[in-house]
């Protein structure tokens, strides 16, 4: 559990992780020969530069929450996971844990390449603490989680990745840890290992086992997780609810500063082309009955969704939506500089940040978008979807971004800016698949 500004909450004598003000320095010396001469002559002087791969980290977990943690490499993720697994020793702050700790910071790591799976198996489990016979009850449960066969008898050193992962998984998930690290491993696991996984990750949390989950896949810690972290240079830049951390999250990889950075940097319309005209006149994007004011929008201006217009059959700008009728989305987009093949970008998303439904002109390429782009001009692009949604409400981003040589370059970024609510739906789930049943 977080505050707001990543700050520790009031102690409590229900925490699985307690961490206050941790902080991991390193010595970097320029030469080998400067690190023989700190040793001779100690703290008279200094021979090295100090990093802090992590500092001023506050998190407090409760049993049963699942954290997810995400960052940029580099950011001190691995670092805080290593000092919570107690393989890293914090330079500064107090790393406080209840209970039984497994950790899957690394593929294979804990394995001998030499010994087979089912050795693997015990030492893995009796360097979490469990005694033999405690292993050999649930032994069974490890090889049918595992499911690698009879490769379960075979040294280590021969599984591939894939293999590796479900055994150490498996070892980890199955001793009934009351904390669960989990740093990057599920990416290398197929679609059908990774549904497993989530499934246990639920189960453990059900049992009150507090998770830890680092993961680049923005959606994973959406869907799984009840707070998020997020870190960059070694700092906590903010903490709270995944879908926010997540979109600030976003702003970092792609260059954003402020989140007020497009309204910052816009300059007046160029010019006073008129396109086209809207219903319920010209009030702009932040006018329409759909606009959602606590949208997320960054980019650096070159390009501007200024105006939307949401159409269904039977209305303009509908708040309320039924399932399955066709929608129609009109965007004016105005090109404040010049911009190089310019592509559109289009998500659907759930309320609590899922993605429906995403795609792009690259994707769906539409070359004469990607032909526009004069300083000066201003454009109307619609893009229409048959709303087969269940109930619930949603939310629309739109984009405007090119690519570089390097990067894609974000324009004008709009997320989570238009709502919209779905009702009378005859079946529930996230999506109609235009079941049919027959006999």
């Amino acid at each position: 559990m977080f505050s707001d500004s990543g700050a520790v909450l009031a102690v409590s004598e229900n925490l699985a992780i307690d961490v206050r003000d941790v902080g991991k320095s390193y010595h970097i010396y320029e030469h080998p020969s400067h690190r023989l001469m700190q040793g001779l002559v100690g703290a008279k002087k200094r021979y090295y530069r100090e990093f802090w791969a992590l500092r001023g980290v506050n998190i407090q977990i409760r049993p049963g929450q699942t954290v997810g943690v995400v960052g940029r490499n580099g950011s001190g993720k691995s670092t805080l996971l290593q000092m919570l697994a107690g393989t890293l020793t914090p330079t500064e702050g107090s790393v406080r844990i209840q209970g039984r700790v497994a950790a899957l910071l690394e593929l294979g790591s804990g394995f001998n390449p030499d010994f087979t799976g089912r050795e693997n198996v015990y030492l893995n489990a009796s360097i979490l603490g469990l005694s033999r016979s405690e292993v050999e009850a649930r032994l069974d449960a490890i090889l049918a989680f595992a499911d690698i066969g009879e490769f379960i008898d075979q040294p280590v050193r021969n599984y591939s990745s894939g293999m590796a992962l479900r055994l150490a998984f498996a070892v980890q998930a199955q001793v009934q840890p009351q904390v669960l690290i989990v740093d990057e491993a599920l990416a290398v696991g197929d679609a059908k290992f990774q549904a497993k996984c989530f499934a246990r990750l639920k189960q453990l949390k059900e049992e009150g086992t507090a998770i830890l989950l680092v993961s680049h896949a923005t959606d994973q810690i959406v869907q799984h997780c009840d707070h998020a972290l997020l870190l960059d240079g070694g700092r906590a830049v903010c903490s709270g609810k995944p879908r926010d951390v997540v979109n600030r999250y976003l702003d970092l990889l792609f260059g954003k500063d402020k989140p007020d950075a497009v309204a910052e940097r816009q300059p007046p319309l160029v010019g006073a082309v008129q396109v086209g005209r809207f219903s319920g006149g010209d009030s702009g994007f932040e006018g329409r009955p759909n606009y959602n004011p606590h949208e997320y929008r960054w980019g650096d201006g070159a390009a501007r969704i200024v105006d939307f217009e949401l159409c269904s059959d039977t209305m303009h700008y509908p708040v309320t939506l039924k399932s399955g009728e066709r929608i129609r989305l009109t965007l004016r987009i105005v090109f404040e500089r010049q911009v190089v093949r310019p592509i559109l970008g289009f998500f659907v998303k759930t309320k609590e940040g899922v993605v429906v439904y995403a795609s792009n002109t690259e994707y769906k390429p539409m070359p004469e978008f990607a032909a526009l782009g004069e300083e000066g001009s201003v454009t109307e692009v619609t893009l229409a979807y048959d709303c087969r949604l269940a109930d619930g409400d949603y939310f629309i981003s739109v984009g405007v971004a090119s690519r570089n040589e390097a990067e894609v370059v974000p324009h004008d970024r709009r997320f989570d800016s238009i709502h919209f609510q779905v009702m009378g739906a005859d079946f529930f789930g996230m999506a109609d698949l235009s079941l049919e049943m027959t006999m």
